[in-house]
């Protein structure tokens, strides 16, 4: 099982309707710059005291800059016994880039 998915492939999926929980893991200041829509902000230094907010049924889509954060978080998650989360490639940059140019880069 791949633990990483692409902006592309997540956009798809999001227009398809897939139920995704969106995990954003940057820091409130990185957030009121620029977010995924539908995103739920918890930074990834209070992941391990947010457990309770996270559904371990749920696909769980992490993302952060550019990808090195929410590699963390997943790889935090996966430990913890949730066995449905992947890793946003490039973060938000990227999906600034490539799906919508409207998100402020930073």
């Amino acid at each position: 099982m791949s633990y990483t998915i692409t902006v592309r492939d997540l956009k798809a999926r999001m227009d398809k309707g897939d139920q995704i929980f969106l995990l954003d893991v940057r820091e409130p200041h990185e957030y009121s710059i620029a977010k995924i829509e539908g995103s739920v902000l918890i930074p990834l230094g209070q992941v391990p005291h947010s457990l309770k907010q996270l559904d371990p049924s749920a696909e769980i889509v992490a993302y952060c800059h550019k990808g090195m954060r929410s590699a963390d978080a997943v790889g935090f998650l996966l430990q913890q016994g949730f066995s449905n989360v992947k890793n946003l490639i490039g973060g938000i940059e990227a999906w600034s880039i490539e799906i919508d140019q409207s998100v402020p880069r930073y």
